[in-house]
């Protein structure tokens, strides 16, 4: 067998794996990255840009049906999903092609094959070993499913609904977290009839409740369907449909069935538990700097527990390539992680939400400030709100936001929270006027004691 050596071998060239590449190189490490698919992972191929590329879509199809309210005359003809799959392929195309000239570009040494994990030192890909003073894995996630409930026909995951070549009439979203609300969003917007069932007692059942119910009105002014508190027993499909069964007996009739229950880690058939790996619920048991309890190995992203998000594993692999070169970054907060949900209204947080602040401090202050009195809001003619969360007398604990784009608000949210930022201190920051930036000055504001834009 021939024998290639490197300062780090990374199998899985996902979000977490090419970012560690990069920064190694950055460092002079020398690095081989091991990826059996495409550069980029499930985030760039098979989840967040391609999803957002159609969230877009169905944006710019709203705006055509909706378009009398701002005073234009125009008409939505239709959907052209031939259109709409070459404009995310496109994107996705480019945004690929841009990765693997970056690899080239940081002289990284790419391996295309599927890595096996032979020991702590080495990963072996058709027969060559790839030895590493530190190895990472960074394997990635997978479409969950629930027991008795197989992919196949009208039951689908979304991976094919990403690569639909038609809009169906009527669809049953099982799960009613990102995945389920971001497609549900998207069909609504096509035209299609949409029904969510989620388990829990609210769609996005990890936001902050309120945020949660603002979606739930949002959604159903939209028309789009939801079920939540109760439990899926079923499914039959036939040439025509889907029949989707319920835990209170009502039955539900669609053209297709989404499975969006979650992701799995995908870490079966890599060799980890061989190789003496400690999982745990099929994820890499680490500490909070990454490492597993074999020495000199890592693991990043959605294999380790936590929330399963492309900018964590970006991070985390950034993370990793730092402490192996010895500079000790410090450890990731990962309620400091900000998390945006794509749908229409969108949802974005960060830091704690009100009953998890509730739960770990004795005095906890909240304050809500309406996208109703935010001009930019209203040209935008988007309901929501900014609900910002903190220690009485103490800093930021959580801010969270719900309406159209403010998944761009969440920098400045990200920042407040992880520079522990007292109200009182981001009160006299001016904020352009008019944004919608301005809700997050205006709720500091009146966390501060000076609010102005609030009634009541």
């Amino acid at each position: 067998m021939t024998d290639t050596s490197a300062d780090l071998v990374i199998l899985g060239g996902g979000s977490g794996g090419y970012a560690c590449a990069f920064r190694a190189a950055e460092l002079g490490l020398s690095v081989t990255l091991i990826e059996k698919d495409k550069l980029g992972g499930t985030c760039l191929h098979r989840g967040c840009i391609p999803t957002k590329a159609l969230l877009h879509a169905a944006e710019v199809a709203d705006s055509a049906r909706e378009s009398s309210q701002f005073g234009v005359k125009a008409s939505l003809e239709g959907i052209d999903i031939d259109g709409v799959n070459s404009y995310k392929d496109g994107i996705v195309s480019k945004l690929h092609k841009g990765l693997q000239g970056l690899t080239k570009a940081h002289k990284v040494n790419y391996v295309e094959g599927a890595g096996t994990l032979v020991d702590a030192n080495t990963v072996e890909v058709d027969g060559t070993r790839y030895t590493g003073t530190n190895v990472v894995l960074a394997t990635g996630s997978y479409s969950k499913t629930l027991p008795g409930l197989e992919f196949g026909g009208r039951i689908i995951a979304s991976e094919q609904a990403l690569n639909l070549d038609y809009v169906p009439e009527k669809v049953v979203v099982l799960g009613g977290g990102v995945i389920g609300v971001e497609f549900a969003s998207v069909w609504r917007s096509f035209g299609a009839e949409v029904n969510i069932v989620e388990a829990l007692p609210h769609l996005v059942p990890n936001e902050d409740e309120y945020c949660s119910k603002q979606l739930e009105r949002a959604f159903r002014k939209r028309g789009i369907k939801f079920s939540t508190g109760v439990k899926f027993t079923g499914a039959e499909q036939t040439d025509d449909g889907v029949t989707v069964s319920l835990e209170n007996g009502e039955t539900i009739d669609a053209d297709l069935l989404l499975v969006a229950v979650g992701r799995g880690p995908n870490t079966a058939g890599h060799g980890y538990e061989e190789a003496g790996v400690a999982l745990e619920r099929g994820f890499v048991r680490t500490d909070e700097r990454l490492r597993t309890n074999l020495p000199g190995v890592y693991a990043v992203g959605d294999i380790v527990p936590g929330l399963q998000l492309a900018h964590r594993g970006f991070q985390q692999g950034v993370f990793i390539a730092e402490d192996i070169a010895g500079l000790n970054p410090p450890v990731i907060d990962e309620a400091g992680i900000p998390r945006v949900t794509y749908s229409n209204p969108e949802v974005a947080s960060v830091g704690l939400t009100e009953s998890a602040a509730r739960e770990q401090y004795d005095k906890v202050e909240t304050f809500t400030y309406d996208l109703a009195g935010n001009g930019k809001s209203q040209i935008l003619k988007t309901a929501g709100a900014a609900k910002i969360v903190r220690a009485a007398d103490g800093p930021v604990l959580g801010l969270h936001l719900i309406g159209d784009r403010v998944g761009e608000l969440i920098s400045e949210a990200q920042l407040i929270y992880n520079w522990e930022a007292l109200p009182e201190d981001v009160a006299p920051l001016v904020h352009a006027h008019p944004t919608q930036s301005e809700a997050l000055g205006e709720a500091h504001l009146a966390l501060a004691g000076k609010p102005l834009h609030v009634h009541g």
